[in-house]
């Protein structure tokens, strides 16, 4: 009975194992957190203090980068500044102070708004797909199953470059070359493949006898699976779902090759920002910045689900 009890016994941590535990994690924290916030303070200093040698910890914080990301300024005359009149914004007095005014705004938004539609859409599509692929593998005896699956999986194991060639020859063919369309069919296309991967093993979780009361209830297969297999999935949906679009928001050679102006993204204009002296730290830093709040903001929202779908299955009844 003792050696029952041994085995079954639970070994707790000392109090030592969980400070140095503890002590581990909060230095990886703050270690992966550093380049972030040095972008974040970069985008507040000044084009001098950006580049100064040693770098400025302490400095005058300034919104020139955030002016400089969002607008287009000409030279000018300090007679002409004169006559303007008083400026009419925080960005304007910025700007007039460089012996500068705005000439009109700057390409980052329409770029800002092309990747919010690119990855968002491309994410929906690939979820979507994913979701309905991986509830047939799961389900159904699908013939060569295993290979098909292989097959899935080994699209996303050759390096992007590889294929970009003959991608690019495709779309200019077929006119889908710096369009936003053919960037979501794109991105969809290389996502499809992880979510059916990831969202199949979320589905084999889900107990058969579910779908199959259901149905002996009168729903069709259709329905089940709307109304029961789906609410059960969600965690691993969601978990998907960041995944998916973090691909396809940070996603930067498809984008440099395919588009050039109406559908371009973020990633490839923000290193083409250029100030009078030469690269614009502080407006790349500012665009960065404001580039990762959106992901930011989607994985907080479905942090929960998150955590949960990355535990799923761990624990087995």
């Amino acid at each position: 009975m003792s050696s029952v009890n041994t085995a079954h016994s639970v070994v707790e941590p000392s109090r030592t194992s969980k400070r140095i535990a503890a002590t581990i994690v909060i230095a990886y924290a703050v270690i992966t957190m550093i380049p972030l916030v040095w972008i974040v303070l970069t985008s507040f200093k000044s084009p001098p203090d950006s580049i100064s040698y040693p770098p400025k910890i302490v400095f005058q914080p300034t919104l020139e980068g955030y002016c400089n990301l969002f607008t287009t300024r000409t030279r000018q005359t300090s007679e002409y500044i004169t006559s303007l009149g008083a400026p009419t914004s925080t960005c304007d007095e910025i700007t007039r102070s460089r012996n500068m005014v705005i000439a009109g705004p700057s390409n980052y938004w329409p770029r800002f708004q092309n990747s919010l539609v690119i990855a968002f859409g491309s994410t929906f599509l690939a979820v979507s797909l994913g979701t309905l692929a991986a509830y047939g593998f799961s389900r159904f005896k699908v013939p060569l199953a295993e290979d098909l699956l292989f097959f899935i999986l080994s699209t996303r194991m050759m390096p992007p470059i590889a294929v970009a060639i003959p991608i690019y020859l495709m779309y200019r063919e077929l006119g889908l070359s710096d369009t936003a369309l053919g960037m979501i069919l794109l991105y969809t296309a290389v996502n499809v493949s992880l979510a059916v991967w990831l969202l199949k093993g979320f589905i084999d979780e889900i107990p058969r006898e579910y779908e199959e009361a259901a149905m002996i209830d009168g729903y069709t297969r259709m329905q089940a699976f709307f109304k029961v297999v789906l609410p059960q999935a969600t965690t691993g949906i969601a978990a998907t779902a960041i995944f998916c679009l973090i691909f396809a928001w940070n996603e930067y050679a498809f984008a440099v090759l395919l588009t050039s102006g109406a559908a371009q993204t973020a990633p490839p204009f923000i290193p083409t920002i250029i100030g009078e002296g030469g690269q614009d730290w502080p407006a790349v830093a500012a665009g960065t910045t404001i580039f990762v709040v959106p992901i930011l903001v989607f994985t907080i929202l479905l942090r929960k689900q998150l955590l949960r779908g990355i535990t799923f299955g761990a624990v087995r009844k």
